[in-house]
């Protein structure tokens, strides 16, 4: 009996041993970590727990106090936890003034406490440091009459106060800084935006502030939309110019010509779009362009902006893209010259557009020269309106020796026409800049 008992004690022994061997210890992470809450903020933690969570809990700290606002819990499995596993899961909860009424604007402690639902049960917690914001934005808008042309570009003004951390304009999906107004006030603020060509002509634009705690408030200005036809054409695409686009573009690339160009006018142009579109962030805060924009001198245009173009190949429709700039053509190897005064932010080989150069002009506002032969550049460069800096080619996905120009306003790309205009520039742009541009 008593050698009975003894082996009986030893397999439970053995068997705590290996449950408790087997358990786990939960992770926490939060990433990226919330910095500020405000009414009720929404928080996502990310637990990882091999046999799931018996306890997970989430409290506010304030000034010694403590404040529970979430709390989540699971029968528990001690000895035959093993039978569940779980894949690493998120949790959300709100944190802010809804939950906890006794919080005050200032420093808090998140905290978040996680339980393994094992044999052992170990428990981990994380605090991250937060702002309480309890002061929403507010915003006062110009009374400008704001005429925009579909494809086309504006500047709006406006003053926002309150507790804010972020603000400018929203144009269905797309998003555009502010800037201080020059020589005034971090609060008196504009923002030079975009209204794509493809966006329906209904679309509203309108002025956002957040604070750091996500409460967002919107503006609204008067303004018109003025539709604008787009040119659609199509394409002829042969086999002497897939292969010298394609082996220029793609030399180590596998695969049939046709395959590989429609992954080079599909894929590579997205990249390559958001690569020009990445180079907003690199912009001064100031006006660096002198009146109006010039194209090359004497050149004919053989492409719109927003032109919808239907790629055909031996009488088939393969593709369909749409062309984001001017194609200008004089003769070959021809000097290309700055649009306007401007610093080099990109001199480089660029997919689709092969040697390119983007010029920055201030305040997001870009120029973009593609295709080129040669760059005699370098980033970092100043350049004084038509200084020459290149000779057009035909690099990239070009048939023959031009000079693709666009221009883009905090990345999005716009039609250049109106950059050319003088009285357009001064009446709706520099003019609500004030003096001190």
């Amino acid at each position: 009996m008593k050698i009975a008992l003894a082996i009986v004690a030893v397999l439970l022994v053995a068997g705590m041993v290996v449950l408790a061997a087997l358990s786990g210890t939960p992770a926490i992470t939060m990433d990226p970590p919330v910095k500020a809450i405000g009414a009720s903020t929404p928080v996502k933690v990310e637990v990882t727990a091999t046999y799931g969570l018996r306890r997970f809990n989430a409290a506010i700290e304030q000034n010694g106090a403590r404040y529970s606002v979430f709390e989540q819990h699971q029968p528990a499995h001690r000895l035959l936890f093993m039978r569940v596993r779980e894949a690493p899961r998120t949790i959300g909860f709100p944190v802010g003034k809804q939950q906890a009424p006794a919080l005050k604007a200032g420093k808090a402690t998140l905290s978040v406490e996680a339980q393994s639902n094992d044999f052992l049960g170990r428990t981990v917690s994380a605090s991250y440091e937060v702002d309480v914001v309890l002061e929403p934005p507010r915003l006062v808008v110009d009374e400008a009459q704001h005429y925009i042309n579909q494809g086309g570009s504006e500047l709006v003004t406006f003053t926002v106060s309150g507790d804010w951390s972020e603000a400018g304009v929203k144009v269905g999906p797309y998003t555009f800084r502010s800037f201080p107004l020059p020589g005034r006030p971090k609060n008196e603020r504009f923002s030079l935006f975009g209204f794509a060509w493809d966006l329906p002509v209904e679309t509203v634009p309108h002025v956002y502030a957040r604070n750091a705690a996500g409460t967002e408030v919107t503006g609204r200005f008067w303004f018109k939309i003025f539709p604008k036809p787009f040119r659609t054409r199509d394409l002829e695409i042969t086999d002497a110019f897939l292969d010298k686009v394609v082996n220029q573009i793609d030399p180590g690339g596998t695969g049939d010509l046709l395959t590989r160009f429609l992954h080079i006018n599909r894929d590579l142009r997205k990249q390559n779009n958001q690569t020009l579109a990445d180079l907003r962030l690199k912009t001064e805060e100031r006006v660096l362009w002198n009146g109006p924009f010039s194209q090359l001198a004497n050149s004919q245009v053989e492409a719109h902006f927003a032109d919808v173009r239907s790629y055909i190949y031996k009488g088939k429709k393969v593709d369909q893209q749409v062309h984001l700039g001017f194609d200008l053509a004089v003769t070959a190897h021809v000097p290309v010259v700055a649009a306007n005064d401007g610093r080099v932010v990109w001199a480089s080989d660029l997919g689709i557009y092969g040697n390119c150069i983007v010029l920055d002009h201030g305040y997001g506002l870009q120029s973009i020269y593609g295709h080129l032969s040669r760059i005699d550049v370098k980033p970092g460069d100043m350049m004084k309106k038509g200084q020459a800096m290149g000779h057009s080619g035909s690099t990239g996905l070009a048939g023959g020796d031009h000079l693709h120009f666009s221009m883009q306003v905090d990345g999005m790309q716009v039609n250049p026409v109106e950059w050319f205009d003088a009285h357009w520039i001064h009446d709706r742009i520099l003019s609500r800049l004030g003096p001190d541009k």
